[in-house]
C-alpha cells in the first residue's frame, strides 16, 4: 500500500487538467471555480440521525461501501471517511444568473449539465484513484442503486444525500431555500466519495445546527431567496416547497434550457445568487477558524 494519498491534490489536478471541466463553450472556460474539500468520520452519530429523520432508505457510510464491495470485510464506520467536496460557480457565472428573474442564465444552466457530468467524472476518478493505491472507496452517488425515494417527513429524496454528507464534513449548514450555504456561498454543487482510509476529520465549527449559516433562521432577516424564486417555492414562512419547486423546474426550466442551449439536466438555481450568502457565509454570522 502506498502512503496516504494527498486528496486535496488528487481532486485539484483532475479539476486542473480534465478537459470536461468546461462549459461547452467556444471560450473553453472552466465549469466550476477551485473546489474545496472537508473530511467526516464514516461513524459520525448525524449520518445515522439523517437516516432516521430522511428514511431507512438513506445509505449511512458503511452501507454505501457495503454495495460497492460486497466481497470484502464488512469495516466499521470508524474506519470509513467521507471526503465532501464543494465546486463553487465561477464569477462569470453567478454574474449571468444574478442578472436573470425567470429562468436560468446559459452559463447556469450548461454547469448544471456539463458541469455536473464533470463532477460525476470526479466522484469516479478520486473513488478510482484512491482504491488503486490500496484504499477502497466508492463514489455513493455513482453507485447503480442510488436513486429517488419518497421521505414521509421531506418528500421527494435519495438515498445518498451530498448536501447531508457535506454538512456532517463541516462544509455549510442549510439556509430557507434548503441549498447549503458553505464558506464559498450556496452557488455551488456538491460531491463525495466514502474511503476506507485514515485521514484528518474537519472541525464542524457550527455543531449540529443545521441552520447556523442562514440569516433568516439566525437572526429572522433576510429572505432574499424567497424573493428570488419565480415559482413562489420558498416562502420564509414555510420554507422550501419541494414539489413548487419540482414542477417549475420540470414544466418550465428544463424545457426552456433544452430549447434555448440545447442542454438537458433540471437548471433552475435563481435563489442561490442575489443574495447575501452567494459566495460565503453572511457578515455577522459566526463561522469559526478558515
Amino acid at each position: 500500500m502506498e502512503s496516504v494519498p494527498c486528496i486535496d491534490k488528487i481532486i485539484r489536478d483532475f479539476w486542473a487538467s480534465a478537459p470536461g471541466n468546461n462549459l461547452g463553450l467556444h471560450t473553453g472556460e472552466k465549469a466550476w471555480a477551485e473546489p474545496q474539500v472537508a473530511v467526516a468520520r464514516g461513524d459520525d452519530p448525524l449520518f445515522l440521525r439523517h437516516k432516521e429523520m430522511i428514511g431507512t432508505f438513506l445509505w449511512t457510510p458503511a452501507e454505501a461501501y457495503a454495495l460497492a464491495f460486497p466481497h470484502l470485510p464488512a469495516p466499521g464506520g470508524a474506519q470509513l471517511r467521507v471526503i465532501s467536496y464543494v465546486l463553487p460557480q465561477t464569477p462569470q457565472t453567478r454574474a449571468d444568473q444574478r442578472a436573470e428573474k425567470t429562468m436560468p442564465a446559459e452559463r447556469w444552466a450548461r454547469s448544471r449539465f456539463h458541469g455536473e457530468e464533470f463532477n460525476g467524472a470526479l466522484r469516479l476518478y478520486l473513488a478510482e484513484a484512491l482504491t488503486r493505491a490500496g484504499y477502497p472507496s466508492v463514489a455513493p452517488e455513482r453507485l447503480p442503486a442510488f436513486g429517488c425515494r419518497i421521505s414521509q417527513r421531506f418528500g421527494l429524496a435519495s438515498n445518498w444525500s451530498e448536501r447531508h454528507a457535506a454538512f456532517v464534513a463541516g462544509h455549510g449548514t442549510f439556509g430557507l431555500s434548503d441549498a447549503l450555504i458553505t464558506r464559498w456561498g450556496q452557488a455551488a454543487r456538491l460531491g463525495s466519495v466514502v474511503s476506507r482510509i485514515e485521514l484528518p476529520v474537519t472541525k464542524r465549527v457550527y455543531g449540529e445546527d443545521y441552520h447556523a449559516w442562514c440569516l433568516w433562521y439566525a437572526k429572522g432577516t433576510c429572505g432574499l431567496c424567497a424573493r428570488r424564486c419565480p415559482a413562489g417555492a420558498i416562502t420564509t414562512r414555510d420554507g422550501h416547497n419541494k414539489q413548487a419547486c419540482f414542477r417549475y423546474i420540470r414544466d418550465t426550466t428544463a424545457p426552456y434550457a433544452a430549447t434555448t442551449y440545447g442542454t438537458g439536466a433540471t437548471p433552475c438555481g435563481l435563489c442561490q445568487v442575489g443574495v447575501p450568502c452567494e459566495t460565503r457565509v453572511p457578515e455577522g454570522l459566526p463561522q469559526g477558524p478558515p
